[in-house]
């Protein structure tokens, strides 16, 4: 199956965009059709062995409209369509609109200068009476009118002309209403014209005088003026959502510099091939994706992550399209060009998501496809039934035109997709790129969220967590350290070498280096015998780690990796290694609880680490030792269970799982972000973004909502009230000209509605007052955990500060105070502590802890 967009002109309400997709769904082998009423597009599946554009462009056509294939092109093409032709709409019915009130505004003073001049407290001037006040005077009234409603009917000649070709063609629209409305006031007032000439012809002043107040000419130019204002907010309105789009297509350079025989050449940014090589300098953008070949710089990454503190780079380092080249003078070779670019697949994520439907836009859409027929027929009933029931011709003519003008299926065809354009739009702006109206609204309702540990919740990377040094100094043992790890590729060893070199540290050179497979590594340095591994590698050595067993565990329990360092036949340190959680996962994860969604932790590491993990962020519930293949297993359990549930994951190992979710979102994809399982891709490596993606759901399906709910609500009461049914009671009519001016109204409140997501702002990082404002109560209540220690064994400062160095480097310690005198120390944590680990620390720095 192929996928393919096309852009469909001539559809103004709901009723067309519910035509074309039947039209189009009715063409063998197409599948997935969704039309979009708000961006004039359509996207579909196609099997091109059954079927072909030119044919799916033919039944467009057959249905009345036209249409156009929109193929993929480059870097930002496909949103075109969308982006520029609302600016072009909303000029042409702006011209349209003055033209029509410059004429209409004689309309009006001729059919209702004596009002006017009433309301001012003046007597209507005598030159104006003279010709056009009384019975005598009927003829010139009513024929001036006529002359000069009629360019403005020209003017909007498009309601006529659609309408009624979408009359005769079975398929009645918006169009099809107000022309047949604005028509029939226009008729009914040259039929008033022959009826005065008549009485005036036979001497019936009476009924010249019922006609000359019964014309209808002016109705039928504010009818179509009033529709062309609501028609002209709403292009204006439709404009403004596209803006995200606008300005992610904005990013993208339109040339880059590149190297061609030792000269720098400016070329278009669509000539650009995989691997030429590009010159980038300070404060232009980068053109397309690379990596670095010459120079060092720093990258302003905001665009496309979010991330507002530029990000060092060098030779080898990856550079991403759109983002800005700082402070350096750079090369790099070019590896994703064209629509292969990051900004490129942000930009078609973001159109095709804006361009698609939400499960809940179905009602609307089987709503509107009825809409206009059963609106005409209604109109017609009411005024038979008026008639029948004695009313006038005029009253009965009045009340079937206020129905057909004050119906409006634009508020309904509207109510979703502007919501979507801007929500998706809103989310592109803050890194979070949602693929599809479907999985918007799939999103809102999860009350599982199932988290990958590596790369999601941690780093993704191992680091050095603790340094204990034993019976020499700590810059003495990591030089040993570096020394001895810097010839193994292990992460682990990779955490400690990094480690070491970030503190300026240069590694000693040692001799005679050897890998022992699954153990650890040795070497010689100055004579001695230097050893690096685990707890079984010394053992099996003949080194004594007993007294420092309880700390060995003790760092096991909190999910780190110690490994232990030895010269000759002595330990001399034990550096503590762990793949860190992310500054905002715990964050994160209190948020999701806060909004009432379960959280689950779904690793392949050992339960000891996935406890540790648990504990320390407190996730309800973690699944250990999970094989990638056996992801999928446990998502579907949960769902078998009647959870609606979402995975995130880094979007690799996690496919299977992210795939078979209700929501798939793969976090932290970076430069990867078209993964293909996912139904969410959030650029930004932070969990945090996935809570934003989770509310900004929530809140584009609420205006979804609300849109839904005024659309019908409008309908349901303006209907009846246009139909006279409170007339007889109340005394309550709608006139033909305000029902225009309301179904124009309802249109653009819709619109403005959704716009309301433009003010959407994403939570903030841990701590800050977005974060308060969110949590429950819950959360807002706890409290740091503070703790008394007595401690012995304390003689001087120097034991005051070994004391306090080592109950800061305890997990979760927040602040620290040791009282030398009082032999004690006040500990105050954001987590339980129990009294074993703080005696575990506190025996392992040399001291005692009384009970």
């Amino acid at each position: 199956m192929k996928k393919e967009k096309f852009a469909v002109t001539g559809m103004t309400c709901s009723a067309c965009s519910a035509r074309v997709q039947r039209a189009v769904e009715k063409v063998a082998g197409t599948q997935a059709v969704s039309v979009n009423l708000l961006t004039n597009s359509m996207q579909l599946e196609y099997d091109e062995t059954i079927t072909s554009p030119a044919a799916i462009i033919a039944a467009v056509e057959k249905a009345g409209y036209g249409a156009t294939c929109q193929s993929d092109k480059a870097a930002g093409s496909s949103a075109e369509p969308q982006a520029r032709p609302a600016e072009a709409q909303a000029e042409a019915l702006r011209r349209r609109l003055v033209l029509s009130l410059l004429f209409l505004l004689p309309v009006v003073a001729v059919s209702m200068h004596g009002m006017i001049f009433m309301a001012l407290g003046m007597p209507v001037p005598s030159g104006i009476a003279a010709v056009f006040d009384g019975p005598e005077n009927a003829i010139t009234f009513a024929f001036a009118q006529m002359l000069l409603v009629l360019p403005v009917m020209y003017l909007n000649r498009h309601f006529y002309s659609v309408g009624l070709r979408t009359l005769l063609q079975g398929a009645p629209n918006m169009d099809t209403l107000v022309g047949m409305g604005s028509m029939a006031a226009a008729l009914f007032g040259a039929f008033a014209i022959f009826r005065i000439g008549w009485g005036l012809g036979h001497g019936d002043m009476v009924l010249v005088d019922e006609y000359s107040r019964n014309l209808y000419f002016e109705s039928a130019g504010m009818i179509v003026t009033l529709i062309t204002v609501g028609k002209y907010l709403e292009a204006r309105a439709k404009g403004q959502t596209s803006r995200a789009l606008e300005k992610l297509m904005d990013l993208a350079p339109k040339q880059a510099t590149i190297l061609r025989d030792g000269a720098e050449v400016v070329i278009p940014i669509e000539s650009l091939a995989v691997g030429d090589t590009v010159v980038v300098r300070p404060g232009e953008r980068i053109p397309v994706d690379g990596r670095i070949l010459d120079g060092t710089t720093s990258v302003d990454e905001s665009a496309i992550s979010g991330e507002s503190i530029p990000v060092t780079k060098g030779v080898g380092d990856k550079v991403i399209s759109a983002t800005i080249n700082k402070t350096g003078f750079i090369h790099f070779t070019a590896e994703r060009v064209g629509e292969d670019t990051t900004i490129s697949q942000i930009i078609r994520l973001v159109d095709e998501a804006s361009g698609s439907k939400a499960p809940i836009a179905r009602m609307a859409d089987r709503i509107a496809g009825v809409f206009v027929p059963v609106v005409i027929a209604i109109a017609l009933a009411a005024g038979g039934i008026w008639l029948a029931l004695g009313a006038g011709a005029e009253f009965a003519f009045s009340i079937a035109i206020s129905i057909l003008v004050i119906s409006c299926p634009c508020a309904l065809g509207l109510a979703t997709p502007v919501a979507i354009m801007v929500g998706t739009g809103k989310g592109a702006e803050h890194g979070i790129l949602i693929k599809s109206g479907e999985a918007l609204e799939n999103a809102q309702a999860i009350d599982t969220v199932v988290l990958d540990k590596t790369g999601t919740i941690t780093e993704g990377r191992p680091k050095v967590t603790e340094v204990l040094p034993v019976g020499i100094e700590e810059k003495e043992l990591l030089a040993a350290a570096a020394g001895l790890e810097q010839g193994s590729e292990h992460p682990l060893a990779e955490a400690v070498v990094g480690y070491v070199r970030e503190r300026g540290i240069e590694p000693v050179s040692m001799a005679d280096f050897a890998a022992v497979f699954g153990r650890g590594v040795q070497a010689r340095y100055d004579e001695q015998r230097w050893l690096a591994g685990n707890q079984q590698f010394l053992l099996e050595a003949g080194i004594d780690v007993a007294p420092y067993q309880s700390r060995l565990d003790a760092l096991a329990d909190e999910g780190r990796t110690p490994l232990l360092f030895a010269r000759g036949q002595q330990l001399v340190g034990i550096i503590g290694v762990a793949d860190t959680e992310k500054p905002t996962s715990a964050e994160a994860i209190r948020q999701f609880r806060a909004m009432g969604i379960d959280v689950v932790m779904l690793t392949g590491d050992n339960a000891r680490t996935a406890e540790a993990i648990r504990r320390r962020l407190d996730i309800p519930k973690v699944i250990a030792e999970v094989l990638p293949a056996h992801k999928e297993e446990h998502i579907a359990a949960l769902q078998a269970a009647g959870h609606k549930v979402a995975m995130i994951g880094d979007g690799i190992n996690d496919a299977p799982a992210l795939a078979r979710a209700d929501v798939g979102i793969a976090i932290g994809a970076g430069t990867d972000i078209a993964i293909e399982s996912a139904d969410a891709v959030l650029v930004k490596n932070d969990l945090l973004a996935a809570v934003n993606a989770v509310r900004l759901s929530k809140a584009v399906i609420k205006n979804i909502r609300e849109n839904l709910f005024w659309a019908f609500f409008y309908n349901v009461i303006c209907i009846p009230l246009a139909a006279g049914v409170f007339y007889t009671a109340l005394g309550i009519k709608l006139s033909p000209v305000m029902g225009a001016a309301a179904m124009s109204l309802s249109s653009v409140c819709v619109c403005l509605n959704a716009l309301r997501l433009r003010s959407f702002q994403p939570v903030a990082a841990a701590g800050s007052a977005a974060i308060e404002e969110n949590l429950s109560e819950e959360y807002k209540e706890e409290k740091q955990m503070e703790t008394t220690l007595k401690i012995e064994g304390m003689m001087c400062q120097h034991c005051q500060k070994h004391v306090n160095d080592a109950l800061s480097k305890m997990d979760g310690v927040t602040s620290v105070t040791v009282d030398l005198e009082g032999g004690k120390a006040e500990v105050t944590a954001s987590r339980e502590i129990s009294r074993e680990e703080f005696k575990t620390v506190i025996e392992t720095a040399g001291y005692e802890l009384v009970d």
